[in-house]
């Protein structure tokens, strides 16, 4: 029973990059003192939870079989639009922020009509509109930040409960209603189905080309998200907000799991997937690596869970 129960744990993707993090976890804490202090969880789960939303908008896309090269600049113009009705507008955080998921929204809307609709490559379309979205943000804000925001809508960003943060909680519990979506709903098996296999799918009867659109949608949506909850961490709107999310975006889903291929999804894999860029990211620090060659070890990361997520679906075509 032992062994089989061993066995089944071995099959499952999120296995090996459970023990990932453990290994790195455990690296971490021995070659420093500063690594398990209360302080440095709090920031090292600050931020994991914005990567997890980061990863999640770039998911969307990647499931059902694309890829949101856009993530970061939709992040860009999210974050501009809640700077300026706090700052300039001065709205509430209550109007800011639905105005911010609004153009998220909208964002990816635009993302899922000219690859549904006028049947462009997602590739193509999110680089364009990545450029178009980068100087919406540039000609809006002229390259100033938006520094007057109220120390009320910091508070999700820099407080916390039961010892960690609220963007932690926050965090997972979007996880958690990602989980019920993929595990339990039509709409979710829908999304995985069209990314799986995309002429099956349309034989069975689903409209592909909207849950397309949706998940394009959501793509935009939770990049928004990330910029409004990158904003309260802050204290500030900063029009380069957005862009290194990309490289973070394709890091954390891919090394969650997230098959590039499409069809495949998993929050506990999203989850581990940022805490493992999270301990690279403050284990470098802490180790006194230079700063400047973060992006390059990134890089490293994604090119190693690439090769293994071609490796992982080589052996489950075998094994059909």
């Amino acid at each position: 029973m032992n062994t089989m129960l061993i066995a089944n744990l071995l099959k499952r993707k999120e296995t090996g990059i459970v023990l990932a993090a453990f290994i790195l976890f455990t690296i971490f804490s021995v070659t420093s003192e500063s690594f398990l202090t209360a302080y440095n969880i709090f920031n090292i789960s600050r931020t994991l939870s914005l990567y997890i939303f980061i990863a999640l908008a770039q998911a969307m896309a990647i499931v059902v079989g694309g890829m949101n090269i856009s993530v970061g600049a939709i992040g860009g113009l999210a974050t501009i639009t809640v700077g300026y009705f706090l700052d300039v507008a001065g709205f509430s955080g209550w109007i800011a922020v639905p105005l911010a998921m609004l153009v998220g929204l909208l964002a990816g809307a635009i993302n899922g009509f000219f690859i549904t609709k006028i049947g462009i490559n997602s590739f193509v379309v999110t680089l364009s509109t990545l450029f178009v979205y980068e100087g919406l943000v540039s000609g809006i804000s002229k390259g100033y930040s938006y520094t007057n925001i109220p120390k009320t809508f910091t508070v999700i960003g820099r407080k916390g409960l039961f010892g960690m943060p609220y963007l932690f909680w926050i965090a997972v519990g979007a996880l958690l209603i990602i989980f019920y979506i993929f595990r339990f709903t039509v709409f979710g098996r829908r999304l995985l189905a069209t990314g799986g296999n995309l002429d099956a799918a349309r034989l069975s009867g689903i409209n592909t080309n909207r849950i397309i659109f949706a998940a394009n949608i959501l793509s935009g949506f939770f990049s928004s998200i990330a910029a409004i909850l990158w904003v309260s961490r802050m204290g500030s709107a900063q029009p380069s907000t957005g862009q290194d999310w990309l490289i973070i975006s394709f890091a954390v889903a891919i090394i969650g799991g997230t098959a590039l291929k499409g069809g495949s999804i998993t929050a506990l894999g999203l989850l581990m997937g940022g805490i493992i860029m999270v301990l690279i990211k403050n284990g470098l620090v802490i180790l006194g690596t230079n700063i400047y060659f973060e992006r390059t070890f990134y890089g490293l990361i994604i090119l190693l869970a690439v090769i293994v997520d071609r490796i992982r679906a080589i052996y489950s075509a075998r094994s059909k």
